[in-house]
């Protein structure tokens, strides 16, 4: 069920994992607060799992981090070691049977947590069909568990080094077993992830903002087709696949990230000002006053700002307390709806000429309604620019996007889209600029959803979101 109040417009967010080996350590507690730090990274559902003495113990449900767990559950997951995840689903619906870690025991047992997206996942699911492995949920995660699981190898890292090579698209993936937690990562690099340490401990996470709230220190990035071992023997490590295309998601850098996350030697919150002040280089515009989409403007529009010497100020109030909700708002307040996340300010806005800033647009929903709320606050001219190139082409591995025709900028000139948003001036950010903004090249990174060029071979023959939910079908039928 999608609620009426969530007007978030960009790309969805999609997946964080955390994993930890620290006994004498409370590993639940541990997870928590670093879920806690990557709840941004997905609010559909929670979970963490521990072992202790060959028992794994599960607790997931839908919801928010602190609506999952409370001190009672978090008391009863005692163990060694952990791992945790926070879900937005791209593969699967948000249902309860797809909230991570996957649970499963069969021939060994596993809790599994993963962000991504695999390619072949159809075919991954008739193959383990026909050798007899039963599903509870329809999500890709599933399946990577239920290879490892049902894999005949005596230690899971052997069986993760079989397996690997087989799955294709993006994955970065925790596993726990009885004895330790296995992290490995997809030979693109697609989806990021962490080694951190805890004292002599070690622990892995999607970004390194995890490690900061628990005490801990990033160490460094999860090579791509790694895989990290870490158990009684402190950590061990193994290269599983080597590709030459490298492929890191470009837009954890621009919008996924939290602003406190380092991305390949880069604190995400200075790339984004940068992007903003290359951005007002090749986008100047006459105005009064700078002010941004909060929270995902703010990086940009203090560069923008900097680089152009127009004032910045808030102009629109973001409340930081609406989460997902289904209580509908009715007819009458349905108009007001995105006044529950912003509001603008008369004072700052009225008779000004505004540049308002934000880091993307997908199909532009939201941005209209911004704008006409700025117009309606007095506003005198509203020139949007937006600190990345325009989404034209959906994601394939790990962001749930909107179909191709439903993006504003699909078959838009700027000046189109400017029309279509209501607003006086529209300009993106180049490519060009966003790779200057994090020193790098398009030849390490993804950036398909502007480009349309996607790294990984069979790309086009992806499945859908649903595809494993119609596959369940008949079976839940019969």
């Amino acid at each position: 069920m999608t609620s009426q109040l969530d007007h978030r417009d960009g790309p969805r967010d999609e997946c964080g994992v955390f994993g930890v080996y620290a006994p004498q350590n409370d590993v639940a507690r541990l997870a928590y607060f670093a879920l806690y730090a990557l709840q941004h990274r997905g609010q559909e559902s929670a979970g963490i799992a521990t072992s202790d003495d060959g028992h794994i113990m599960t607790v997931r449900d839908l919801g928010l981090v602190s609506q999952v767990f409370d001190e009672e559950k978090l008391r009863a997951l005692q163990g060694q070691m952990a791992v945790g995840h926070v879900r937005y689903s791209t593969t699967g619906s948000s249902a309860w049977e797809n909230a991570q870690p996957v649970w499963r025991s069969d021939r060994r047992q596993i809790a599994l947590a993963h962000n991504g997206n695999l390619i072949n996942a159809v075919e991954l699911h008739a193959e383990l069909t026909e050798r007899g492995v039963q599903f509870r949920g329809t999500s890709d995660s599933e399946l990577i568990a239920a290879l490892l699981s049902t894999h005949e190898a005596d230690r899971v890292e052997d069986a993760v080094a079989d397996v690997v090579p087989r799955l294709e698209g993006a994955f970065s993936t925790v596993v726990l077993t009885k004895d330790s937690v296995v992290a490995f990562r997809d030979g693109a690099g697609l989806r990021p992830l962490a080694l951190g340490r805890l004292g002599d401990r070690y622990c892995v996470a999607s970004e390194s903002c995890a490690f900061d709230i628990i005490g801990g220190e990033l160490l460094r990035e999860v090579l791509p087709g790694e895989m990290v071992s870490l158990g009684e023997r402190g950590i061990e490590t193994r290269r599983l696949v080597e590709t030459e295309r490298r492929a890191f998601c470009v837009f954890e850098h621009i919008y996924f990230a939290r602003p406190d996350s380092m991305l390949e030697g880069n604190r995400t919150q200075v790339s984004r000002r940068k992007m903003g002040e290359i951005l007002w280089r090749e986008a100047p515009a006459k105005a009064d006053v700078v002010i941004a989409v909060p929270d995902s403007g703010n990086a940009a529009a203090a560069g923008y700002s900097k680089a152009s010497g127009i004032p910045r100020d808030d102009g629109l109030i973001k409340n930081r307390y609406v989460a997902r909700t289904f209580i509908q708002p009715g007819q009458e307040l349905r108009k007001h709806g995105l006044r529950m996340k912003f509001n603008p300010l008369r004072e700052v806005v009225e008779r000004k000429r505004l540049v308002v800033v934000d880091d993307s647009i997908v199909r532009g929903n939201t941005t209209r309604q911004i704008v006409r709320m700025l117009r309606d606050a007095g506003a005198a001219e509203i020139h949007m620019r937006i600190s990345a190139p325009p989404i034209r082409h959906p994601c394939h591995y790990g962001i749930d996007m909107s179909t191709t025709q439903e993006m504003v900028a699909y078959g838009r000139t700027e000046e189109e889209v400017a029309r279509e948003l209501e607003c006086d001036s529209l300009a993106y950010l180049s490519l060009d600029g966003v790779y200057e903004a994090i020193r790098s090249t398009r030849e390490t990174h993804c950036d398909a959803c502007f480009s349309g060029e996607y790294p990984l071979e069979r790309t086009d023959s992806a499945s859908g979101k649903f595809a494993l939910e119609e596959l369940a079908q008949p079976a839940a039928v019969s």
